[in-house]
């Protein structure tokens, strides 16, 4: 066998999320609604396709291992300088070197109960002590969060605004008042990875040469990209200069760069995105309350919808949705876990979740 690290051995074998393609394998048909991954089912921009479709023609040759004129724009679109931003494979892959950059086995890492797993899974596989604070009711609890980041002094503390799995959102004076409250030697990590689908007023307003936060995008929710896997984030230039120690140089692919130029400069595609999102938070919270289900307000493109009862309801009722054909996912930790989530997806897709939930709701109400 390979000699593998102390560490490595004593950790099980994890999948943060099973995907709907091994469900499908497992079931072995395909789902007729893939509502589970909160992916944009509006699709990218028409510009980004038809950017992406002309790059296959060079996919002979490596990506810019500087993602240069990508860096370019997005300085531009945020109004700093290219030296404060950094591409990746997604927010996950960035949250990956994040950890490996400062986290050693057994330092404090801060973030909250059943709050995106993903990262908990990167703070585990480099030996990181995670410290979880409850939800205060369906919302992360910054001032928690930074009490127990000062109590165990925390090198990071996780935050997700707009957050997943509950859809929720603090403005923009709660989360600055949160940076001006952080310990000494914590960064805040925060999440916007649903920022461009939330209400005006929640984005903060933070120098991003602030040594204490760095900040995360993503092209896969509001512009569409899931499948391309590219994210970026924002910080001093320092923070952002020591990703260049670890990261694939090569990882950003050239097609996902050059779609990504291309969407980010689409603004109405956004704006028509932005819309499509709002009707669908409609289409499906109406579906919920007409099932008797109570769906929780969204800054996202998904509803997550309180069951009304405990987690062994809201895992039947959610099995009993799969069995029907309609992908859906639910938090991982009681008590969010009284609720699924429905991503948003296109009105046909409204309309399957809306005729199996009558029946999944009575099947999974069955002794």
């Amino acid at each position: 066998m390979p000699r593998f690290t102390p560490l490595i051995r004593s950790l099980p074998s994890t999948v943060p999320f099973v995907g709907p393609e091994t469900q499908e394998r497992l079931r072995k048909h395909p789902f007729a609604a893939r509502l589970g991954a909160n992916e944009s089912r509006i699709g990218p921009s028409p510009a980004a396709i038809e950017a992406m479709v002309r790059a296959t023609q060079d996919v002979w040759k490596y990506g810019d291992p500087e993602n240069h004129d990508l860096r370019e724009a997005l300085a531009s679109h945020h109004g700093i300088k290219p030296s404060n931003v950094v591409v990746g494979e997604g927010i996950d892959g960035l949250l990956g070197l994040l950890v490996r950059l400062l986290i050693q086995p057994g330092d404090a890492v801060v973030t909250s109960e059943g709050a995106y797993p993903t990262f908990n899974f990167h703070v585990t596989g480099f030996g990181g002590a995670l410290h979880k604070v409850p939800y205060a009711g369906n919302h992360e609890d910054p001032q928690a969060l930074v009490a127990r980041a000062a109590e165990v002094d925390a090198k990071l503390l996780y935050l997700a605004n707009p957050d997943n799995p509950m859809g929720s959102h603090h403005p923009a004076s709660v989360v600055e008042h949160m940076v001006a409250s952080l310990p000494e030697g914590c960064l805040l990590i925060l999440d916007e990875a649903y920022v461009e689908l939330a209400p005006e007023g929640t984005i903060p307003r933070i120098d991003v040469d602030d040594p204490r936060v760095i900040r995360m995008r993503t092209f896969s929710k509001a512009y569409g990209m899931a499948g391309a896997r590219i994210g970026y984030a924002t910080g001093a230039a320092p923070l952002i200069e020591a990703f260049n120690k670890v990261r694939n140089h090569f990882g950003v692919n050239r097609i996902a760069q050059t779609g990504a130029l291309a969407a980010l400069a689409d603004i109405e595609w956004l704006a028509h995105v932005r819309a499509q999102v709002e009707a669908g938070r409609q289409a499906l919270s109406k579906a919920a309350r007409q099932n008797g289900l109570n769906p929780l307000p969204s800054a996202t493109n998904f509803v997550t919808m309180d069951c009304g009862a405990d987690g062994a309801f809201a895992r039947r009722v959610l099995q009993e949705l799969i069995e029907r054909g309609i992908f859906v996912r639910m938090p991982f930790t009681a008590p969010q876990d009284r609720c699924i989530r429905v991503s948003i997806g296109l009105p046909e897709d409204h309309d399957l979740f809306a005729a199996a939930l009558p029946a999944a709701l009575a099947a999974a109400r069955q002794p």
